[in-house]
């Protein structure tokens, strides 16, 4: 016979190790109840905010309650159960949607020694023989938070769903190799339409899924027989989740109808943009991008949170000495202000809040873009479009016609684009754009590379900022450690900051994905042009001696600057040193 749990049992065991006050205890045992909720008891607990009488800072939430009823079992151990790392596919075929629902169980693991199955109800195992007799195979028990069993259990069983019904949609296919080679399985033409609701209800899924892991990239990728789907998250990619090649191939042509493109055209690179609306009510804009491989279209959906417009700079994680000198450059009435880095760096979040502070009523600030990468009421934008030759440079001469105070140029690509920003410049308007560089004295070499000559780069450059994204490390776990001298030589050689007594470590907990690390922030380099410094920009400029003299000056390497934040307790040596350009100036 089950055993199931009740509240008050459970709260008499909280109360008799300690994680209740007496007064707590009296007050849940009190709480109405609501039979229809169909609540576990666990979640009945943590849903009155009761204080961890253990602990003075945290309550007795949903987590830390399973941990604790994990521990009353040793026999079942804690899981938490991670969607990036289930195979979906494999966990929902243990077992019916109606068995997992009747009994509140799931499979978050299929293994050739056993199958890994996560409940809440330790002490219910009706269902286990029924289940090992029809798996023959062991069955290896964990306890999850039940919250999480719940929602898995709909999210997993619903995508299983639609690609099961979109494989059925399809009765064969003729292989979509792409531009590599093509395979002819006769007698099997259909594919699965873009509008079937299979196919919307993945892409549904994708989308949400991807807001609520905070990704900043969705790739699907096509490959022989399956379409890989991987998320970039803080920085690093993952894989979700593989879909039958056909089934990918009508996920990207349903990506490619929201945003507007060519659906005919696969041979050419195509870019879009989608806007969506997330369940809370939020708009997030997405850039498509579309590229011809060898087995198909290869899709990457960029997404722009436009929360990331209404971030201060301390919280992109520009601070003191530095933002103050970024703002003595961008608050000049003409000249150019130029942010270096790779992709992904972060540059267009710090243009873009800049020219947010800079937007006010009484300037006209306007952009050319390519793409426009999040749309913004308090500028005028303007994308390159060169079907229509309609590219930087002819973009900056037309927005000069428009009486402009500010400009962006989303990048400087080549000599008539670095022309026109010279000309903006010289002519009363402040010009912010982008460089690729590795850091702030590079852009000089740069320049002078596309052919401006040094005359206009000293008459018209205000400064360059380069910029990283190091990934934070999570405040619920990371953890204070002795540094490695080695590493600290590394970031400050020569040593100009003393290294810390403590340091902190990645440690992994339930609220990072055990990853060690939550979110990212920036780290800079920022270099305004002095009157001692224009003296060293000439022919062959030394960038050692120029970097040497924007030292004295205060500037700090993308180094220091990542020092600094290990130092503070933001990130690890190791972080900063795997985004930072090892031979830095």
């Amino acid at each position: 016979m089950d055993l199931f749990l009740d509240r008050p049992g459970l709260l008499k065991s909280l109360l008799k190790q300690g994680y209740l006050g007496k007064q707590d205890y009296e007050k849940a045992l009190l709480a109405p109840r609501d039979p229809r909720a169909k609540k576990h008891p666990l979640e009945e607990i943590a849903s009155l905010g009761l204080a961890n009488a253990k602990t003075d800072s945290k309550k007795l939430d949903l987590e830390t309650l399973t941990v604790w009823l994990a521990e009353q079992h040793p026999d079942q151990a804690y899981h938490r159960i991670d969607s990036l790392k289930v195979d979906v596919s494999n966990v929902t075929s243990v077992m019916s949607l109606a068995f997992a629902q009747r009994h509140r169980i799931l499979a978050v693991d299929v293994r050739p020694e056993f199958v890994l199955i996560a409940s809440a109800e330790p002490m219910a195992s009706g269902w286990e023989q029924d289940l090992a007799h029809v798996l023959r195979q062991p069955i290896k028990r964990v306890i999850a938070n039940p919250a999480d069993i719940d929602r898995c259990t709909i999210e997993f069983y619903s995508l299983a769903s639609s690609v099961s019904g979109a494989k059925k949609s399809d009765s064969g296919h003729t292989s979509q190799l792409g531009n590599l080679e093509q395979l002819l399985e006769l007698g099997k033409t259909k594919t699965p339409e873009a509008n079937d609701q299979h196919i919307v209800n993945i892409v549904d899924w994708l989308l949400n899924y991807a807001f609520d892991q905070r990704a900043s990239d969705i790739h699907i990728e096509p490959r022989r027989d399956v379409g890989n789907l991987r998320l970039r998250i803080d920085g690093v990619l993952y894989t979700v989740y593989q879909f039958p090649q056909q089934v990918a191939a009508a996920i990207t042509s349903r990506l490619k109808t929201l945003a507007r493109l060519n659906l005919a055209e696969k041979r050419r690179p195509q870019d879009g943009r989608v806007k969506t609306r997330r369940p809370n009510g939020s708009e997030v804009e997405l850039r498509v991008s579309t590229l011809p491989t060898a087995f198909g279209e290869k899709m990457v959906l960029r997404i722009f949170d436009p929360d990331v417009l209404l971030r201060s700079f301390q919280q992109l994680g520009l601070e003191n000495t530095d933002y103050q000198r970024w703002q003595s450059m961008i608050k000049q009435p003409n000249g150019i202000v130029l942010v270096t880095g790779p992709t992904g760096s972060g540059k267009t979040t710090t243009l873009y809040s800049s020219l947010k502070q800079l937007a006010t009523s009484e300037v006209n600030v306007c952009t050319i873009e390519d793409p426009i990468e999040m749309v913004e009421d308090s500028f005028n934008q303007m994308q390159v479009q060169h079907n229509i030759d309609l590219n930087f440079a002819s973009g900056v001469r037309a927005l000069l016609r428009q009486d402009p105070d500010i400009i962006m140029i989303g990048e400087i690509r080549d000599l008539e684009t670095a022309e026109m920003a010279i000309q903006a410049a010289l002519t009363g308007h402040l010009v912010l754009s982008t460089l690729h560089t590795n850091d702030a004295p590079s852009a000089i070499s740069r320049l002078m590379e596309l052919g401006v000559p040094p005359y206009l780069i000293k008459a018209t450059v205000l400064g360059v900022m380069a910029q990283r994204l190091v990934r934070v490390l999570c405040p619920d776990c990371k953890e204070a450690v002795n540094p490695d001298p080695t590493g600290w030589d590394s970031l400050t050689r020569p040593r100009r900051i003393p290294m810390p007594e403590k340091v902190h470590k990645a440690v992994g907990c339930s609220e990072c994905r055990d990853t060690g690390f939550l979110g990212r922030e920036g780290i800079y380099e920022v270099m305004p042009f002095s009157a001692n410094l224009r003296q060293h920009i000439h022919e062959g400029v030394d960038l050692p001696e120029l970097a040497q003299v924007a030292n004295k000056e205060g500037m700090q390497s993308l180094r220091l600057s990542g020092a600094q934040k290990v130092s503070s307790g933001v990130t690890t040596i190791d972080e900063v040193l795997r985004v930072t350009p090892e031979n830095q100036i």
